[in-house]
């Protein structure tokens, strides 16, 4: 029982170290983001995709695929159409990143 207990809790233990790493990356990514997009670097863009990748799994999506990418097969009609605005069938270029 005590060591189920234990277990129970260096895995939490685990959890939580990786939950304190992604805040730091998300801090780090997000400055750094900044940086680039002022500096006009084409890194903004790797960036910019990792944060929608990992929007698109926060949702319930696959980590390797874009919001964009499953908004184009999936739900998507209102969200493609806005970003429509920006590019023109942008969600259909989008379908397998």
């Amino acid at each position: 029982m005590m060591r189920g207990l234990l277990r129970v809790a260096g895995q939490r233990l685990d959890l939580l170290a990786i939950v304190v790493v992604c805040q730091f990356a998300h801090v780090v990514g997000s400055l750094w983001m900044i940086a680039v997009a002022l500096g006009g670097s084409d890194r903004y863009w790797r960036i910019a995709r990792g944060y929608d990748r990992m929007g698109n799994a926060v949702t319930g999506g696959l980590d390797t695929e874009t919001v964009s990418s499953r908004a184009g097969r999936r739900w998507g009609c209102v969200l493609c159409r806005i970003l429509d605005w920006i590019e023109k069938d942008y969600c259909r270029k989008s379908e397998g990143i």
